[in-house]
């Protein structure tokens, strides 16, 4: 037994990267390399790491095919902490495949977990929690089962799902203190603030106030009808109606709604809906048009009326109706609220969490570093975006809510 490489295994488990680099620093064998790999990750350098964790894998060879399947899983940690979603998945598949065949539960297991946070990052909700299901967390070493839990908070954070989320971050804050990493309760602690911070605003009556994601939940299970700008869809407690892919019905929608109880004025409206500066009689005869698309749409959720200044949205069965909106509202929201996790983005990776062409996406950051909203460093490839959290938000309504969502 190497107890070099023993002693730099257990100073990594236990979140020691310094310490276990002062053991194996000078050494280039395979196994010394592996575990420069995984320091190198934990100290911040991702593309060192990448490339000692590769060189590990082609030096254990053939027939070390559980060590080959480990570097595989270690590279495939370090895409997702560098957000290289677009790192071959089925390469994952197959390391974890191996490592079951030779009985190594835990590392497959981790294998699962890692599969699921990828997913989770795409959106991929239903197939990450698929993921989490062939995952049985009794065998699970401290660290590995925080790690769980954090997934399944954040699948119920996207899903609103606010008290699974707070018993699962619990669970995850009592594995990271047993394991003893102080990055991994860091972790735990920045995914609770999503909870405690603003996720939304809320509208009624000629008023607003910021609300929480509780908040969010308890509006969206109550008799209220609500014109969700966060999803683009009008919805009560029993039914939703998207306009998603009908701009204009859900700008009218968003008008009526901000206006109840009382009307909207017609020029409000048209302004609103077509961006029309002044209104005239052909805007006037597209708004009653509009209108009638919307009386359609909305037809099991409420009636709009005409009156002598406008329209009214009457609900049908809700009591009140009031507008849901992002805590910030900007052209590209959506793509500054996956840059504000902290981490470092490629467009590419940008491009497949959104839905959105690689292209549009570069177009979107291009001018958000213009107006100073995000930076980016390194060139070709290996060139990644950054930008500050939102101060004082929670970004979990601004993420788009299927991977067809489109930049705006």
């Amino acid at each position: 037994m190497d107890l070099l490489i023993t002693a730099a295994a257990r100073a990594l488990a236990a979140g020691d990267p310094l310490g276990a680099l002062n053991r194996i620093a000078l050494r280039d064998d395979a196994p010394a390399l592996a575990l420069r790999g995984i320091a190198m990750a934990q100290l911040g350098d991702l593309v060192r790491a990448k490339a000692l964790v590769r060189r590990a894998a082609r030096a254990f060879g053939a027939k070390e095919a559980v060590a080959r399947a480990k570097c595989v899983l270690a590279e495939a940690e370090i895409a997702l902490a560098s957000r290289d979603l677009a790192w071959p998945a089925k390469a994952l598949d197959a390391a974890r495949a191996t490592l079951e065949e030779h009985g190594d539960r835990v590392n497959a297991a981790h294998a699962r977990s890692l599969k699921a946070r990828r997913l989770l990052l795409i959106g991929r909700l239903d197939e990450a929690e698929r993921a989490l299901g062939e995952l049985c967390p009794a065998p699970l070493p401290p660290a590995s089962r925080a790690v769980r839990e954090l997934v399944v908070a954040g699948i119920a954070i996207r899903r609103l799902q606010t008290k699974t989320a707070r018993a699962a971050l619990a669970r995850a804050r009592r594995a990271a203190r047993h394991a003893g990493i102080p990055a991994l309760a860091a972790e735990v602690e920045s995914a609770s603030l999503v909870l405690n911070t603003p996720a939304a605003r809320l509208i009624a009556h000629g008023e607003q106030r910021l609300i929480l994601l509780e908040e969010v939940e308890a509006l969206l299970a109550s008799k209220a009808l609500v014109v969700d700008a966060c999803r683009h869809v009008v919805r009560d407690a029993g039914t939703v109606v998207t306009l998603a892919s009908r701009p204009v019905l859900f700008a009218l929608a968003r008008a009526l709604g901000e206006a109840w109880p009382a009307d909207a004025p017609r020029d409000a409206l048209v302004a609103r809906a077509f961006r029309a500066k002044r209104a005239d009689e052909s805007h006037r005869a597209r708004l009653r048009v509009e209108i009638g698309r919307l009386r359609r749409a909305l037809r099991t959720l409420a009636g709009v009326s005409a009156t002598k200044r406008g329209f009214a949205l009457v609900p049908r069965g809700a009591v009140e109706v009031v507008v849901l909106a992002r805590p910030i509202e900007e052209k590209h929201a959506a793509l500054l609220a996956f840059l504000a996790d902290g981490e470092a983005w490629s467009s590419s990776a940008l491009a497949l969490a959104l839905g959105a062409s690689q292209r549009t996406v570069q177009r979107a950051l291009d001018a958000l570093a213009a107006a100073g909203k995000a930076q980016s460093f390194g060139r070709g490839r290996a060139r990644r975006w950054t930008t500050p959290p939102v101060p004082g938000f929670a970004t979990t309504l601004l993420l788009p809510p299927t991977l067809s969502h489109r930049l705006g």
